[in-house]
């Protein structure tokens, strides 16, 4: 087994040129045991001495993986680049697989990174320590980063503050920016920064950019998370914000100015469409729902059709609307389109009957042609009738994960239905602020003349059923 030391600092270059001479030279990941300068030494591995092999081609995505990767904080992350390099060199198309457990621990480590990075963007707070009759002013600051962030985020501050001389001091590595060169040295014990002056300034902006009608404690501990407190100056205040964030928000509501009616009942009359107001007990709601006459829908169709599922499920499905065989059937997603949707949920894993399915619009829409009904889509003003019905399902069934199938779903859940190609396999807000994950409708994918437009957007269906099941 062979032993090769990372140093701290150009970490990243360091980690490429090791991986590069590893891998022309066909040495496989159980064979090297990577670590930092601080890694204890192994009895049975030799320090890893430099080689000379063929040159290699990767994927530029990965290229760009590792390069944020390698700062992330776990001393596995060597190991696990280079692994899944290994993996890469006959299966490029990895890079491109959302379901590798590998590619995804990595790009979890990528967005911590990322995080850290932006963090230390936003929290890191200079002191001037320079004499005030030097020809450039110094100051320096002191931070601790979640992962080894300085090296890739110094840039940033020589661009922000190209016209001083600075020094960021953390446990790890010290960036040193004089006379407009950036140096790297090892990390020190936080220095004893004077007081600023221009610290109170900053304090009484924030103090007064703080909007307490506002206020969400979790969503700004979020934003700065509380290991960051104990070195911002600002972060004093806080405490005296949020005790009197509810005396300040009253105040400002009693001096705020009243709407004239008009417009007060613009925005009554538009709150009314986005949200139900069926407040009924749990079992009135399937009669409410049959009786239901709130647009034309109810007066051709068979009956109106009804969710189906356990009460407690964590997962509610929303398809569009009923189609033939579930409006003479009065049980939803029967028809063509619904046994697809069976048989690729079954594949990705999706237990049917342990969700609850449903649809946005409850009546079945429809043209006659002699002796068949061709399926319409419905209008917006029947889907925003119908969304009545469907606030009141998601009100009893409390799910914890929505699936909106299509783009009738998608515009009854956040109120767009547009390029629903783009939009899927992401997750949008409801007009609640709700989470719902956006995917295709299976009757779409029976619609594709082409078998391998067909293919390629059922790999992309199913794909979306996996990421919601997991």
């Amino acid at each position: 087994m062979e032993r090769v030391t990372i140093p701290s600092i150009g970490t990243d270059v360091a980690w490429r040129d090791a991986a590069r001479d590893f891998l022309a030279a066909g040495v496989p990941p159980q064979d090297i045991l990577w670590g930092g300068p601080a890694a204890a030494p192994d009895l049975f591995a030799t320090q890893a001495a430099p080689r000379a092999g063929a040159a290699v081609t990767v994927p530029r995505s990965f290229i760009a993986l590792a390069q944020s990767v390698v700062w992330h904080s776990d001393p596995e992350r060597f190991a696990r680049l280079y692994a899944f390099l290994w993996r890469l060199r006959d299966a490029p198309h990895l890079m491109t697989d959302r379901a590798d457990r590998d590619l995804a621990r990595l790009r979890q480590m990528e967005k911590g990174v990322h995080r850290c990075q932006h963090k230390m963007k936003a929290f890191v707070r200079f002191r001037e320590i320079g004499a005030s009759d030097a020809p450039r002013r110094s100051f320096a600051a002191w931070f601790e980063p979640t992962h080894h962030t300085v090296e890739p985020t110094a840039d940033f501050f020589v661009r922000r503050f190209g016209d001083m001389d600075w020094r960021i001091v953390t446990p790890d590595v010290t960036a040193t920016y004089e006379n407009r060169r950036l140096t790297f040295s090892d990390g020190q014990t936080k220095p004893d920064l004077p007081e600023d002056a221009g610290e109170q300034l900053w304090i009484t902006y924030f103090q007064n950019i703080f909007n307490p009608a506002r206020l969400k404690i979790s969503a700004m501990q979020s934003e700065m998370p509380k290991k960051y407190w104990k070195n911002l100056p600002e972060a004093a205040s806080i405490a005296e914000m949020i005790a009197g964030a509810p005396s300040r928000a009253r105040a400002m509501a009693e001096a705020a100015p009243t709407l004239p009616p008009p417009r007060i009942a613009q925005v009554q009359a538009q709150l009314a469409r986005c949200t139900s107001a069926w407040d009924g007990p749990k079992e009135a709601l399937p009669a409410a729902i049959s009786g239901c006459q709130r647009c034309p829908l109810h007066k051709n169709a068979t009956q109106a059709v009804l969710g189906e599922g356990p009460r407690d499920a964590e997962l509610m499905i929303v398809g569009e609307q009923p189609g033939d065989l579930e409006d003479l059937n009065g049980k939803p997603f029967i028809g063509p389109a619904g046994q697809l949707f069976d048989q690729i949920a079954a594949q990705a894993g999706l237990d049917r009957t342990s969700a609850y399915v449903t649809n946005a619009v409850k009546h079945f829409k429809f043209e006659a042609r002699g002796k068949t009904r061709v399926h319409q889509r419905p209008s917006t003003s029947e889907i925003e009738h119908c969304r009545w019905w469907l606030d009141a399902e998601r009100a009893q069934q409390k799910p914890k994960r929505l699936l909106a199938m299509g783009a009738t779903a998608a515009y009854a859940l956040t109120g767009n239905g547009k390029d629903l190609l783009a939009r899927r396999g992401k997750i949008e807000r409801t007009l609640d602020g709700e989470p719902v994950f956006i995917t295709l409708h299976p009757s779409y994918l029976l619609r594709l003349p082409d078998l391998n437009k067909r293919r390629d957007a059922t790999a992309l269906f199913a794909e979306d059923l996996r990421r919601i099941v997991t």
